[in-house]
C-alpha cells in the first residue's frame, strides 16, 4: 500500500508567536498617545530627555575610523584581532595567562550566550544548565534553543530584596551533578540588581569547585555597578577557584553600542591546547550560523581601548552614567519616603546597575500602565536608568497611588 502524499508546506498554516514579554511592552509604549508616559521596561540606558545617547568617545572613535578605514571586507570567523585582545585584557585583567585565554567575537551578549550554549551542547553531551531564580527572561529560551535543559536554583530571598545564599548553595548541592553548567551574573544582576559581596563570591566559587560545575558567566554590565575593576570581583574570584570557564561579554551598555551588536565569548581553558581546540570548534559552529561577526562596533571598542586619551574619556562618561543611576535610586527612595512613609524602599540603594524589583504586584503594574502611562515589566522589575530626574516626584506620586 502506498503511503499518503505529504501535505505541501504552506506559510498560511503558521500561527503567530506571542509577543516578547519585554519588547512587546515597548511596542505598546510607543503606540501610547499620552505625552507624560514613562518607559521603565527594556534594559537600555537613557538620559533625562529619554534618549539613549551616543558616547563622546564613541563619536571620536568613529571619526578616526571614517578617516582611516580602508575596507569593508569580512572579518575572520573569530573576529578582529585587536578587539579580541582588548576584550581579553578588559575582562581578565591579566588574571589568566594569555596562552590559556581565548576570545571569539560575537554579535552582542545574546549572540555570545547562544554561541556558548551551542558549543556546550555540541561538545559535552548536552549538559544541564542551572539558572538563577529569577534571571534575564531570555536565558532559558537561549539554552533551550541550543538543546540544553535549563534547571533553576534559588537566588533571591522571598522578599526579593537580598541574596538567598544558603538556598542557592543548598540547591546546587542537592541537585547539581559534576559536569553540569551553572550560569552566573558577574555583576548588576538582571532583573534584581542584587549581587553577592566579595565574601559570598568566595563561598559560591568554593561550592562550584567542590561540585565540579562549569561556570558560564554573563558579564553584560561591567562598569555599571561600582566600577570596571569593582564589578569584576566575582569573575576574578571564580578565576582563582575553577580550572576553566566561559564568559559572555557585552559592550551594549558600557559603550552604548546597543545596535552595533558587539560582544564576545571569552574563555579560560586549562591549557593552550584546550583553548585552541575549543576555539576551532566554536568557529565551526559560527561558520554555519552567521559566518562572520560585524566590524563597526568591534572597531569602535578596539579604537577606544587602544588609545589612552579616548579610554580616559570613555571611563569618565561611564562614571557619569553610573553616578546618574545611583542618583536616580537615591531620589526615588527619598521621594517614596515622602509620599508613602509606611513603605521602605531603602533596599534599592544597595542594589547595583540598571535594574531592581519594585515590589509591585502584577495588578499594580497593570494599573500604573493603564491609568498613568508608566510601563513596568509584569514582575515589577524597573529599569532605574529609564527614570527622568526632573520627574521623580511625579513617578513617586503615581506609584504611591497604586500601593
Amino acid at each position: 500500500m502506498s503511503e499518503p502524499a505529504a501535505a505541501p508546506l504552506q506559510l498560511s498554516s503558521v500561527q503567530p508567536a506571542p509577543p516578547d514579554a519585554i519588547l512587546g511592552l515597548t511596542e505598546s509604549f510607543l503606540a501610547d498617545p499620552r505625552s507624560d508616559k514613562m518607559n521603565l521596561t527594556v534594559g537600555v540606558y537613557k538620559d533625562d530627555s529619554g534618549i539613549t545617547p551616543i558616547m563622546r568617545a564613541v563619536k571620536q572613535a568613529e571619526q578616526i575610523l571614517i578617516e582611516g578605514e580602508k575596507t569593508k571586507g569580512y572579518l575572520p570567523i573569530d573576529g578582529m584581532a585587536d578587539y579580541r585582545n582588548a576584550v581579553r585584557d578588559m575582562v581578565f585583567d591579566g588574571k589568566v595567562p594569555n596562552e590559556r585565554a581565548a576570545v571569539v567575537q560575537a554579535p552582542g551578549g545574546t549572540g555570545a550566550l547562544r554561541v556558548s550554549a551551542e558549543f556546550l551542547a555540541d561538545q559535552f553531551a548536552r549538559p544541564r544548565v542551572f539558572l538563577p531564580t529569577p534571571t534575564w527572561a531570555n536565558h532559558g529560551a537561549i539554552m533551550n534553543a541550543a538543546g540544553l535543559e535549563a534547571v533553576s536554583y534559588r537566588y533571591l530571598s522571598a522578599d526579593k530584596t537580598s541574596l538567598d545564599l544558603p538556598g542557592m548553595l543548598d540547591d546546587l548541592s542537592a541537585n547539581a551533578r559534576p559536569g553540569d553548567v551553572i550560569l552566573l551574573h558577574a555583576c548588576c544582576h538582571n532583573p534584581s540588581g542584587v549581587d553577592p559581596d566579595a565574601q559570598q563570591w568566595e563561598q559560591i566559587a568554593a561550592r562550584i569547585t567542590e561540585l565540579k560545575l562549569f561556570p558560564l558567566i554573563d558579564f553584560a554590565y561591567q562598569g555599571f555597578g561600582d566600577g570596571l575593576a569593582e564589578d569584576s570581583v566575582g569573575l576574578h574570584t571564580m578565576l582563582r577557584h575553577v580550572p576553566e570557564c566561559l564568559v559572555c561579554s557585552s559592550f551594549s551598555k558600557n559603550f552604548g553600542l546597543y545596535s552595533e551588536r558587539t560582544g564576545a565569548v571569552v574563555m579560560m581553558a586549562a591549557d593552550q591546547a584546550a583553548a585552541s581546540a575549543s576555539v576551532s570548534q566554536i568557529k565551526r559552529l559560527v561558520r554555519c550560523n552567521y559566518s562572520n561577526p560585524p566590524r563597526h562596533g568591534a572597531s569602535i571598542v578596539a579604537t577606544i581601548l587602544g588609545d589612552e586619551a579616548l579610554r580616559r574619556t570613555w571611563k569618565s562618561e561611564l562614571m557619569e552614567m553610573r553616578q546618574r543611576i545611583h542618583r536616580l535610586r537615591e531620589s526615588f527612595v527619598k521621594g517614596m519616603q515622602e509620599v508613602a512613609p509606611d513603605r521602605d524602599y531603602s533596599f534599592l540603594l544597595s542594589q547595583k546597575g540598571m535594574f531592581s524589583f519594585s515590589g509591585l504586584s502584577p495588578m499594580q503594574v497593570d494599573q500604573l500602565r493603564s491609568e498613568h502611562g508608566i510601563y513596568l515589566v509584569g514582575s515589577g522589575r524597573i529599569n532605574v536608568a529609564g527614570m527622568a530626574e526632573d520627574r521623580i516626584d511625579w513617578l513617586c506620586e503615581k506609584v504611591a497611588a497604586v500601593l
